[in-house]
């Protein structure tokens, strides 16, 4: 009896291990076969992240641009909004020089008033690039609307100015109404 336990035993031991040697010339054969299968799906995976980089960059630039373009946006409003609203001011310098011009040559306290007045206002319009447009160096078809001819001035010099014109930020907003030398 102890015979053929051995001999069980024995059987049972040579059964095992040549199942190890078929697992182990398996799990080679599957190690080949998975090392092969890895480096495609590596191959795969890096061409998939290219893709995701080249789309990342190319949403980090559309941002960018969106952002620019709003940048641009904004600025030309806030121009616009600007340029009207100092259009409006400018009738009011009118009629504060119109009141200057008016009360003559008497200082009173009231026309010092309308001068401090006056002189603010125009500090305050030029700290936003609002300022008179430059009538003492001939006429300019761009800065000036001639609106007659003033006999007394030499030809293409200005003569008499009726209302001074006003630039904001190099732009012209408004044109000097002039009377031009013939």
């Amino acid at each position: 009896m102890t015979t053929e336990q051995n001999e069980q035993a024995q059987d049972l031991q040579q059964e095992q291990a040549e199942s190890q040697t078929a697992q182990t010339q398996a799990e080679t054969e599957q190690t080949d076969v998975s090392v092969e299968d890895l480096q495609a799906q590596i191959g795969k995976l890096e061409e998939s992240l290219k893709l995701e980089k080249a789309r990342t960059a190319n949403a980090v630039y559309e941002a960018q641009k969106s952002v620019e373009r709003i940048q641009r946006e904004s600025d030309k409003h806030k121009d616009t909004v600007l340029e009207k609203f100092a259009k409006e001011l400018l009738d009011s310098v009118d009629n504060l020089e119109r009141a200057i011009q008016a009360a003559g040559e008497e200082e009173t306290p009231v026309l010092e008033g309308v001068k401090l007045t006056l002189k603010s206002l125009l500090t305050t319009l030029e700290k936003f690039g609002v300022v008179e447009a430059d009538t003492q160096n001939g006429f300019n078809a761009d800065l000036h609307q001639a609106v007659g001819i003033d006999p007394n001035a030499k030809a293409n010099e200005i003569g008499t100015v009726l209302q001074k014109g006003y630039t904001l930020n190099g732009r012209l907003l408004r044109p000097a109404m002039v009377m031009v030398g013939a």
